[in-house]
């Protein structure tokens, strides 16, 4: 296994006041990672195709490989438009030059829509999307992704059938070590159904607390059953990580793993604890 890093992880030193796009790829390369991952944001909005010459250019100056690309998508939404955008990304992250690019597929149907709302119902337009915009990414040179993220596409049960129902070797998942949580699942018992189908890895770690508790304040969200999470270190929370790591190794996995960082400590911080914890638990 190989370590990268989600440019997400550097939280507000990507602004250019700070250590700014090309900064985060140095300091990815001066931590010692073998790889990095982009998620779309400010610096990527319009695509230009010169920043993605300008990232495929400093990281191979620095020795790291592109692995993903992640951004969003809902094809419940405006299916074509969402379609076509969803492949203007796939051009993007060739430009870049990254192996894999993630992409959401749905965040549930409209609210004021009462029935036949479930998943196995959105199940055929989401499929029909991935698979042509999966298609497209495979002449491109791109694998593309589902993540267990959103809440309503975030059950390994869920996400498993949207790739089976796909059913094409350029698509696979990128699998979320801490995401399940979002969806009250069991990290670990998701992870072993999950790696087989994976092609990238997110180490991510949350705290967690009862939703019969008090609201513990600033920095916690909700899960879908109203319990809460915090971000935390990688190594310092309640996702598993170390386990779901070994996990992963027995099934044969052997990629990259990226350490996404989203908790309350500062950002360079909590990227290079969870990167030592996170080549211990790959070593142990």
């Amino acid at each position: 296994m190989k370590l990268s890093v989600t440019s997400y992880s550097f939280g507000s030193y990507i602004n250019e006041d700070k250590l700014g796009l090309m900064g985060i790829i140095d300091k990815t390369a001066e931590m010692g990672f073998e790889g990095i991952e982009f998620s779309e944001g400010g610096w990527s909005n319009g695509l230009a195709p010169k920043v993605a010459e300008r990232i495929r250019e400093r990281c191979a100056e620095k020795g790291l490989e592109v692995v993903s690309f992640c951004v969003g998508a809902n094809f419940l939404g405006n299916f074509d438009e969402e379609v076509a955008k969803t492949k203007r990304n796939v051009d993007f992250a060739a430009a870049m030059g990254a192996k894999n690019m993630r992409h959401d597929v749905a965040y549930g149907f409209p609210a004021d829509r009462r029935y036949s709302i479930g998943y196995d119902d959105a199940l055929p337009i989401i499929a029909k999307g991935v698979l042509e915009v999966t298609k497209y990414a495979e002449q491109k040179g791109v694998g593309t992704m589902t993540e267990n993220h959103g809440y309503f596409s975030q059950d390994c049960a869920r996400v498993e059938k949207l790739i089976n129902t796909v059913a094409h070797p350029n698509f696979g998942a990128l699998v979320d070590i801490g995401n399940f949580m979002c969806a009250d699942e069991d990290p670990v018992k998701s992870v072993g159904v999950m790696a087989p189908y994976a092609k990238h890895v997110h180490a991510k770690d949350f705290h967690w607390k009862s939703g019969m508790d008090v609201n513990p304040g600033e920095g916690w969200f909700r899960t879908r059953a109203m319990n809460y999470l915090r971000g935390a270190i990688i190594g310092q929370g309640d996702a598993k990580v170390c386990q779901s790591v070994q996990i992963l190794k027995s099934k044969g996995y052997d990629g990259y793993i990226t350490v996404e960082f989203e908790g309350m400590e500062d950002n360079l911080k909590g990227i290079r604890i969870g990167k030592d914890n996170l080549a211990r638990f790959i070593n142990g």
